[in-house]
């Protein structure tokens, strides 16, 4: 054999070679937290996601993240240094990271971006959420049931209409078991500062409060509930290990198969920019198990609330509903659809005190 033919073979085997190894390279998949991974509520629950994806495709994909970014230059800055090294996927997770994701793709075409709680979208941009309003509600049904002293104390995070959206939820279910119930919210303008949290737990439960509900993410006020002998529930995740004694249950964000299915998209080239918004009927949200100590008959009621949600035969914003003024702003026989869902920015009937603009 001529040294041309043997070089020649070199080369094309070379060549195989390394095409075997393009074709088997790892899908790097990355994330962008807003809070730590310990948060034990939101960004913990998108971290099990994370580690689904890496359990069921395996060596196929290498996963990374960045936790506790700041909303705003820092969450860009992280962005665009992920889909600089190589990540394909990248998922921002909080809702202030959607400009800087939105720049970061325009960027990058051949990177996939996902982003959660958002509304803007590329080619290369999708958008995901969850109904957390439909845990919201069933959670309002078990504290109607609950309260003794008809003060639920809400503890939110942000005035933005995913915010407003579960307070109006767990209002209008409150008020469907105990018609004179009202909600009294404290705005902490963060998603994680257990300190801060645990103050407004406190502030709450000392204007009366004796059901604690929170759309922030540490467990701070569940334990300030269990310490306080009053009620409370979860937020993203199950939250039973601080509190066993005070947490009715927990409105659970479940993401794994969402990010399986995306990954895996990503890989096979099936991957398209699209909204995604699943609630009880797409396994996207799930309530935590129930504190023994509810009665049975209100157990039930939750459950048959669950299934009613999931079978599209109730809907947690069917009308009648009135706002804080009183006048109905949906009237008998009609349900909010998506789009004033989404841009929610008023009060419902029972919610004390005004939204802040």
């Amino acid at each position: 054999m001529s040294r041309f033919k043997l070089v020649l073979g070199a080369l094309l085997g070379a060549a195989v070679a390394a095409g075997g190894a393009a074709l088997a390279e790892e899908l790097k998949v990355g994330f962008v937290y807003v809070g730590p991974i310990g948060d034990h509520g939101w960004t913990y629950r998108h971290d099990i996601g994370r580690q689904a994806i890496e359990k069921a495709l395996g060596d196929k994909v290498k996963t990374s993240y960045v936790e506790s970014v700041a909303e705003g230059q820092d969450a860009e800055r992280v962005i665009r240094q992920l889909a600089s090294s190589g990540h394909k996927l990248i998922f921002t997770t909080s809702f202030g990271y959607m400009n800087p994701t939105m720049k970061v793709a325009k960027r990058f075409p051949n990177v996939h971006f996902e982003h959660a709680t958002g509304y803007k979208r590329d080619k290369n941009l999708s958008t995901y959420m969850a109904r957390f309003y439909e845990g919201r509600y069933v959670a309002g049904r078990i504290a109607g049931a609950m309260t003794k002293s008809g003060t639920i104390g809400y503890i939110a995070s942000f005035p933005i209409p995913e915010v407003v959206r579960g307070i109006n939820a767990f209002t209008l279910a409150l008020r469907s078991v105990n018609p004179t119930a009202t909600v009294k919210v404290v705005w902490v303008n963060t998603w994680y500062d257990p300190g801060k949290e645990g103050d407004a737990a406190k502030a709450l439960i000392d204007q009366g409060a004796d059901v604690i509900l929170q759309h922030t993410d540490s467990p701070g006020p569940l334990q300030v509930a269990e310490a306080r002998g009053v009620w409370g529930f979860g937020q993203a995740s199950d939250m039973r290990a601080f509190a066993p004694k005070a947490q009715l249950s927990a409105i659970i964000d479940n993401w794994d198969g969402y990010y399986v299915a995306r990954a895996k998209a990503t890989m096979d080239g099936t991957w398209d920019s699209r909204d995604t918004w699943g609630g009880f009927n797409t396994g996207m949200v799930e309530m935590a198990p129930y504190n023994e100590r509810i009665p049975a008959e209100i157990v039930a009621d939750a459950k048959a609330t669950v299934a009613a949600i999931s079978a599209g035969t109730l809907h947690p914003f069917q009308g009648p509903i009135k706002n804080q003024d009183g006048e109905v702003v949906v009237p008998a026989g009609k349900a909010l659809d998506d789009g004033a869902l989404l841009g929610m920015d008023w009060y419902v009937e029972g919610v004390q005190g005004k939204l802040p603009k």
